[in-house]
């Protein structure tokens, strides 16, 4: 399996997508190397940075499921760095 590390960044405006967007994220807990979040009080928005490592499709099926959310958006940097895990057998 081929994997890549890329970073979404994910702006939220609209509180009622909160709660769906976690549960995204935690159905991809396995690809995620790590999560910040910065709640925007002011604007009443929430920003939030992810960094992965998992196969580019995953990664671009994530992006596309979290910008469906109402009032969320997502855009995705990907490395060029391409990484070949062996599975065990």
């Amino acid at each position: 399996m081929e994997t890549r590390v890329a970073v979404m960044s994910i702006i939220v405006e609209n509180g009622d997508s909160v709660e769906p967007l976690n549960s995204l994220l935690h159905q991809y807990r396995d690809v995620i190397i790590g999560r910040m979040g910065i709640p925007y009080r002011e604007r009443g928005i929430s920003i939030i940075s992810i960094a992965l490592d998992a196969p580019q499709d995953a990664i671009s099926t994530l992006a596309g499921r979290i910008g469906n959310l109402p009032g969320v958006s997502v855009k995705t940097a990907l490395s060029t760095i391409r990484h070949r895990e062996e599975n065990p057998s």
